[in-house]
């Protein structure tokens, strides 16, 4: 049996149990209230009715020596409850010891309202002292009825005391179930409350102490065996999945962290086989000076800017530098790109100081303005215009690149702004030219993830009349002063 089914029937048969007691406790305490009540009414009853006979007898003697009107009044009203009582009398039920004798004290009052009115009348005739005989009749009936109302109270009491000794001796017997039965349901409740505390708190502490073992990373714990029935069963099944799912996470983990460990040794062995960093800057120093010594200044200048180029892309991606850093590198690579194209393209900047010590990912201008180069600019022959715009805003930094190119469509727009969708080796949607290494979604994703923060970029662009690329770098990634480019390196 589950908790839940024990709990649905021990706590309502408890309050049954005590509840029944109560209830035949209160059932006889107010048998003997009733009984108490009914007798007290009518030996009351009894005794109105004795003094309220000699009232209106005194207030008949009072009418009788002054004659006044306020006696008559008072008389009256005497005589009125006495009534009332009377009325009373009739509507109670006597037992059956006193019905007679209630039967004859109805009698007796019944004459006596008879003989005060008979005295009544005579007090109004011509003959003097006619009243006297009905008054000396009425107060032996008096006497009669103070006589039968004693006789009466004393009937009442002797029938009801057996009655109130047995009425006392089963509440009695009730007071002590009353005090069993509570002190029964006492210790089955403290019985039942350690029973369901140690049915919760076992397992608790249990589940407790498996979840700490497996923090501290003893993932061959055995979670705690639960009953079909008990409901703790549902964590304890939680657990071992739990740890089945912690054991596959690591086990891939480990997988993937070979796979990259390898593709790095991988990566690093072809660059290292592929060039030679410090060979080609030295060779590209000496086509430098050459170039200059022959007076090729323009040649020179290109060289030293392909250098300056070479050297910043070698730099390793995850470190961050100073946006300025950044606007630099995009300067570098816009005078080899207008080596290229000459007079057909123009590179605008508007850059406020502020805003050139935000922290950024190392490469997050030059594959933007690659991908405009080779997708926005490719076909025009003349009138290219490339701007570069930072501004500083309230608790934001904004980089704008912009172009007036051939722009793109929706669906290119959108596809760049999705960087969580999958596409191999992060490059661009193609178009004509070649794709940069890096890719402008992946630049994207960097920024994402090293700002740990989404909606970043806003690309806005409209088909024949360019493009505008809007990143909003946080003001939390400033640095405390600038570092120039030739410490970091």
């Amino acid at each position: 049996m589950n908790m839940r089914r024990m709990l649905f029937i021990v706590i309502p048969l408890l309050f049954v149990l005590n509840n029944a007691a109560s209830f035949f406790i209160f059932q006889s305490g107010r048998t003997v209230q009733q009984s108490y009540n009914m007798m007290l009414d009518r030996v009351l009853l009894y005794k109105q009715i004795d003094g309220k006979t000699r009232e209106n007898l005194r207030a008949i003697n009072g009418y009788i020596m002054d004659r006044s009107d306020s006696s008559m009044e008072k008389y009256r009203n005497e005589s009125e409850e006495l009534t009332q009582l009377q009325t009373s009398l009739s509507a109670q039920n006597a037992i059956p010891s006193t019905e007679l004798n209630v039967r004859s004290y109805r009698h007796m009052l019944d004459l006596f309202i008879s003989q005060e009115a008979s005295m009544m009348n005579a007090l109004n005739s011509q003959t003097p002292l006619a009243y006297a005989v009905s008054y000396a009749e009425a107060e032996k009936t008096a006497a009669f009825i103070q006589e039968e109302a004693y006789q009466l109270i004393d009937l009442e009491l002797s029938y009801y005391q057996p009655l109130y000794k047995k009425i006392l001796v089963q509440t009695e017997v009730m007071n002590h179930w009353g005090v069993a039965v509570f002190i029964l349901n006492t210790i089955v409740s403290v019985l039942l409350a350690y029973w369901i505390s140690l049915r919760i708190t076992r397992p608790i502490k249990e589940l407790v102490q498996t979840a700490r073992q497996i923090s501290d990373g003893n993932l061959q714990v055995i979670p705690p065996q639960m009953s079909a029935h008990n409901e703790f069963r549902v964590l304890s099944e939680a657990f071992s999945q739990m740890q089945e799912n912690l054991k596959l996470l690591i086990s891939k983990e480990k997988e993937g962290l070979e796979k990259d460990r390898l593709v790095k040794e991988l990566e690093l062995e072809v660059l290292q086989n592929q060039i030679n960093p410090h060979f080609l800057f030295n060779s590209l120093n000496v086509l430098s000076k050459l170039a200059l010594i022959e007076g090729a200044e323009k040649t020179s200048d290109l060289t030293v800017s392909m250098s300056n180029l070479l050297r910043y892309n070698l730099r390793k991606l995850d470190r961050p530098v100073p946006l300025r850093d950044e606007v630099e590198h995009a300067q570098e690579y816009f005078i080899i790109q207008q080596a290229r194209f000459r007079e057909r393209i123009r590179f605008v900047t508007e850059i406020e100081e502020a805003g050139l010590e935000v922290l950024v990912p190392v490469l997050t201008l030059q594959p933007i303005l690659e991908n405009v180069f080779v997708h926005a600019m490719e076909g025009m022959e003349e009138g290219a215009v490339i701007k570069l715009s930072i501004s500083c805003k309230a608790d934001e930094t904004w980089v704008a690149i912009s172009d007036n190119g051939v722009g793109m469509s929706e669906e290119v727009r959108k596809s760049l702004l999705d960087v969580d969708s999958e596409r191999p080796g992060g490059q661009e949607i193609q178009g004509k030219g070649q794709s940069t290494g890096l890719g402008t979604r992946n630049v994207f994703k960097r920024l994402q993830l090293f700002y740990n923060k989404k909606d970043m970029i806003n690309i806005h662009s409209e088909p024949g009349k360019g493009t505008t690329v809007l990143i909003r770098i946080p003001a939390a990634g400033k640095e405390d002063g600038h570092v120039s480019p030739t410490d970091r390196r």
